[in-house]
């Protein structure tokens, strides 16, 4: 194992994006954007040279072989660590996946961690349950490293990341790409464009912060969910859209801005990350034609994947994501159904008393942080 801290950017970047299910949240800026937020990001890479003792030929260059950006939050002499999308590497390879995960232990115990997370974007499944199986996917989990995933190791019961999501195939043509849409979705992307929606896509110079806080804002007071303060999301925005690694997407009717999306772009694939939209217009379908927009973009940006970031764990209504499914099922995309989170901890005691605190002050969170957006949009 050999600790990249003092690497660069472009370095850090360059190793992941070479991995298999390499993701923005594994990226160097991600990980500086978080240390702003009360967590530090340390960086791991798994070299060829270093893992001589793995049922592989020995080699002699330095390729990385597996990746990890763990960030670390301190509580009193101890931590918690977490691993988010990650950490990355051929999943089916067992013999990696046990050395990587034996080392993400010895760091845990090390660290005085109550737990460490991971969050692995292995394919467990394609399609909605009930499907016909596909063929299988490399991406997936052999049986021999599904058993190393095992104790002491366990799935966990606090999941961080969307589960599910969707992913559209973005090597077509525009033309062939629209004609896989469901016929509704393909009419919805007219109509908006027949009553008159507009969208922008500003750039970096211009992206319009503040304007898109309030939509968001406004989302999420109507839609029911905690979001953080506004200088939480104009770093989180503007510091990726700056770099290039972002791009914001403004619907309009008549001059007023009615929806947006912002989409990231890391490692040849374009995520759909958030969204936002006042009641007004709704009817005139302008998510409809963010999304188009936003596909046709990230497939100039050189994008394989658009990832549409989400999709319910349970398939019916009772799941509070089944709405946007909905909607985001109108693209056609494959259903990717994922491991989870798993977590391992060097202190069991300190685990449980741990979970059961945590979901009781993440409620009183999400409860004050509503109150508080009720009250800035006055």
């Amino acid at each position: 194992m050999t600790n990249e801290e003092g690497n660069s950017a472009f370095d850090w970047d360059a190793a992941l994006s070479a991995l298999p299910n390499a993701h923005l949240l594994q990226s160097w800026q991600w990980g500086e954007f978080k240390s702003r937020y009360g967590w530090s990001a340390r960086r791991v890479l798994w070299l060829a040279a270093d893992l001589t003792g793995l049922n592989r030929p020995v080699r002699s260059d330095d390729k990385p072989l597996a990746a990890a950006q763990i960030l670390k939050r301190t509580l009193g002499p101890f931590s918690i660590l977490y691993v988010p999308k990650g950490p990355c590497l051929d999943w089916a390879d067992a013999d990696l996946v046990s050395r990587v995960l034996s080392d993400l232990e010895s760091l845990a115990r090390r660290e005085r961690a109550i737990f460490i997370k991971i969050d692995p974007e292995v394919i467990t499944a394609t399609g909605l349950p009930g499907d016909p199986a596909p063929a299988p996917d490399s991406r997936a989990l052999s049986d021999a490293a599904r058993a190393a995933l095992a104790a002491p190791w366990f799935p966990s019961p606090t999941q961080i990341q969307f589960k599910n999501t969707v992913w559209l195939d973005l090597n077509r043509s525009a033309d062939d790409l629209l004609a896989s849409f469901k016929q509704k979705t393909r009419y919805n992307i007219r109509l908006a464009e027949r009553k008159g929606v507009t969208v922008q896509a500003p750039p970096p110079a211009d992206a319009p912060l503040d304007l898109l806080y309030r939509l968001y804002a406004e989302t999420s007071v109507r839609d029911g969910f905690a979001i953080r303060h506004a200088g939480y999301y104009r770093d989180a925005w503007g510091s990726f859209i700056q770099s290039g690694h972002a791009q914001p997407f403004i619907a309009s009717v008549d001059g007023d801005a009615v929806a947006a999306i912002i989409v990231f772009r890391f490692a040849r694939r374009a995520i759909y990350m958030y969204g936002m939209s006042r009641a007004a217009h709704r009817d005139k379908m302008p998510n409809h034609l963010l999304q188009w927009a936003a596909i046709r973009w990230a497939k100039a940006q050189g994008c394989d994947l658009y990832d549409f970031w989400g999709a319910p764990d349970v398939f019916d209504e009772s799941d509070s994501m089944f709405g946007v499914w909905k909607f985001k099922e109108g693209f056609n995309g494959a259903v990717i159904r994922t491991a989870g989170a798993y977590d391992y901890s060097p202190s069991p005691l300190l685990y449980r008393l741990y979970t059961v605190i945590l979901p009781r002050l993440l409620n009183l969170m999400r409860r004050r942080a509503t109150r508080q957006t009720e009250a800035a949009l006055g």
